[in-house]
């Protein structure tokens, strides 16, 4: 029978150019629902103008022919020859990924704050567009460039303007390509509520929407924003009472402020309400993070440190509850506006912000003014207090009606396990780690409330052909079972999961290749002995740093410990280190040999605390249960030595080798 051979050579490798990445993949840049966000893109640009106290005004006007316009009253691009590419720099703007004037946040540079980070929004809606142009009114003049498929079609054209006529700022119309959207149509809802959010978050500042279609006009303009916004959303969404006023502030970083830089900060409104629907929204910028992310971590923990501390120094709780932050955050409605002065989203879209530093900010600025409130009104507060301690009770008769199923047949736990002290298997984590140093660091580093360590000596057998009778022949097998509470099964067997101890099973090894192999044993083993835990979505990889970065201070941005999962994150902080004007060689590299040398801080910062680590869950995903195992079977049995030299061979030349 005749084969198909693929010819893998030199030329079979594409470079894609320009924007071609975008519109070869456009799910990687943008929402493909419908164009909402590509033209989202260019009014985060008006609004960056506008947080920046440029532009008091922006217009977003739905044409009859189809297209989009966005005008705003700022500083308008720049139109002039770019130093280094010789070229109209609009043009740039508009034709090129990761160019942009948001880079450099420095004490110069032409944003200090602002959502627009990688330089790639305004292009990726030029590269998904039939026709965009672009009218900038700058320095006396009108300015006008055309774009056709991300392509010029008419080169930028300059005139003075009239006599007396006294304009600045940019016009941006858009029509988007219908080929690359499920749907061509923009939700007219959900436009309508981004644009009143800004002009919420921009006080001062009118949005106004007009639709030629219709011949309808809509504006928005707020001078305190946030209060007005939260009372009516909630009163529409909930129609609930509030239990005690709003709490609302605001708090931005001065210069002397050694922890962040000037400027960054907060703006927030909360509500506590007993029932009905939540109302919670979250900015970062003037972005929205619908995914939420650290500065939402920060506001909980923020709200539970006020209020912890309110209720024990009034002697609120009863005896056997202990408040959790969860019970605090249970009945709250907020809106949240943070101001962060380099932002890291995830992903290209921004809907959750990952800056670890955002908790401690956030938390910082909330945390005083609620607790200074709270005991300026003292009723409020106890109000405030029993609501809380209903929620945390409530949540102890839950977590007792689960000890009740699991009390019979207690096993003697391994004595090298440290337990956590709650017993809410919903919140529980216990963590599989790598080493005697490891679990050292780890014990010191966890909120010993709810999360366990089992540090493991050396490499765990390879399970995949043990007899299930001979497992516990293992000391590290029988410790791991006896700790979480669940015996070894197969695939086909409907094992007790009623004596599971710990809502999340994390494997913690060091993040290089001997680490990457204990994670596959301890896959092995999950995957072969214990499948029901991962169907159910307990078992989670850890992901740990392989680099720290010290960054020295620059501008408004003081010292940073910047932390990368791989070589690939490396080289993109110092990319980024390079274009914020940091010096080549100013920064200081260190690698982690291993989570041992990582001290309890750095791994709980990086590693363990649930608002700022990475933790993947493991899946069965694409393969399905069989196809995964025939992949095991493979990877991990041992007489599949030549499929194992085969797959090799096939895929060798994708790996990189850490050696």
């Amino acid at each position: 029978m005749a084969t198909r051979t693929s010819d893998y050579s030199e030329s079979s490798i594409r470079v894609l150019k320009g924007l071609e990445p975008v519109r070869q993949r456009p799910g990687m840049y943008t929402r493909t629902e419908n164009p909402l966000h590509i033209v989202q893109e260019v009014i985060d640009n008006a609004s960056d103008e506008a947080l920046g106290g440029h532009c008091s005004h922006i217009i977003v006007t739905q044409r009859a022919d189809g297209g989009i316009s966005v005008e705003d009253n700022g500083r308008g691009i720049p139109t002039g020859l770019h130093p280094d590419e010789n070229i109209p720099t609009v043009e740039i703007v508009f034709t090129r990924l990761h160019a942009g004037g948001k880079f450099d946040k420095g004490a110069n540079g032409a944003y200090a704050f602002s959502g627009g980070l990688h330089g790639v929004g305004v292009s990726v809606t030029n590269a998904l567009s039939t026709r965009l142009e672009v009218i900038v009114w700058r320095e006396g003049q009108v300015h006008g460039i055309a774009f056709a498929d991300g392509e010029v079609i008419d080169p930028l054209q300059s005139r003075p303007l009239t006599r007396g006529e006294k304009k600045a700022g940019t016009c941006v119309t858009v029509w988007p390509d219908p080929a690359y959207f499920d749907s061509p149509a923009i939700p007219q809802a959900e436009l309508q509520h981004l644009l009143r959010s800004k002009a919420i978050l921009l006080p001062g500042v009118k949005v106004t929407l007009v639709n030629e279609k219709k011949g309808e006009t809509q504006t928005w303009q707020y001078e305190h924003g946030l209060r007005g916004y939260l009372t009516e959303t909630l009163a529409q969404t909930s129609g609930s009472e509030l239990l005690i006023p709003l709490f609302e502030g605001e708090y931005y970083a001065e210069a002397e402020n050694e922890g962040f830089a000037e400027g960054e900060g907060a703006a927030w409104v909360v509500a506590w309400t007993e029932d009905g629907a939540l109302v919670r929204e979250s900015y970062v910028n003037l972005i929205p993070t619908p995914a939420g992310g650290t500065h939402e971590s920060g506001l909980r923990d923020g709200l539970f440190g006020a209020i912890k501390n309110f209720v024990e120094l009034h002697s609120l709780l009863p005896k056997g509850v202990k408040l959790l932050p969860e019970d605090v955050f249970a009945r709250v409605s907020f809106v949240l506006s943070a101001r962060v002065l380099d932002p890291q989203f995830q992903g290209q879209i921004k809907e959750r912000l990952n800056s670890r530093d955002a908790v401690r900010l956030v938390s910082g600025c909330v945390r005083a003014p609620l607790e200074l409130w709270l005991n300026q009104n003292v009723e409020h507060g106890r109000t405030l207090a029993e609501l809380v301690i209903r929620q945390a009770q409530a949540r102890v008769r839950s977590a007792q009606k689960v000890i009740k199923k699991k009390s019979s047949g207690v096993a003697v736990l391994p004595g090298k396990l440290t337990d956590c002290e709650s017993t809410d298997i919903t919140r529980n984590e216990l963590f599989l780690v790598e080493g005697d140093s490891a679990g050292g660091s780890a014990k010191l580093g966890r909120n010993k409330e709810f999360q366990a360590i089992l540090p493991l000596r050396g490499k765990v057998l390879n399970s995949w052909e043990t007899e299930r009778d001979r497992l516990f022949a293992n000391n590290e097998i029988h410790d791991i079972s006896v700790a979480i509470g669940v015996d070894p099964h197969g695939p086909n067997d409907n094992p007790d999961l009623s004596g599971l101890r710990y809502g999340k099973i994390c494997i913690l090894s060091d993040a290089d290749v001997d680490g990457s192999h204990i994670q596959v044993l301890l896959l092995t083993l999950f995957l072969r002995h214990f499948p029901r835990l991962i169907e159910h979505g307990h078992i989670c990889v850890a992901r740990p740093p392989l680099y720290r970065v010290d960054a020295p201070a620059r501008g408004k941005k003081p010292l940073q410990k910047l932390y990368a999962l791989d070589d690939a994150e490396l080289t993109s902080i110092e990319d980024k280190l390079k274009k914020d004007g940091v010096k080549d060689g100013a920064w200081s590299i260190s690698r982690f040999k291993g989570l041992g040398e990582m001290n309890a801080e750095q791994l709980w910062e990086t590693t363990m605390n649930p608002d700022t680590r990475r933790l993947q869950p493991v899946a069965f995903g694409e393969l399905g249960r069989n196809s995964s195992e025939e992949r095991f079977n493979m990877l991990m049995g041992k007489g599949e030595a030549a499929a194992r030299r085969a797959w090799m061979e096939e895929h060798g030349n994708d790996v990189e080798a850490d050696i």
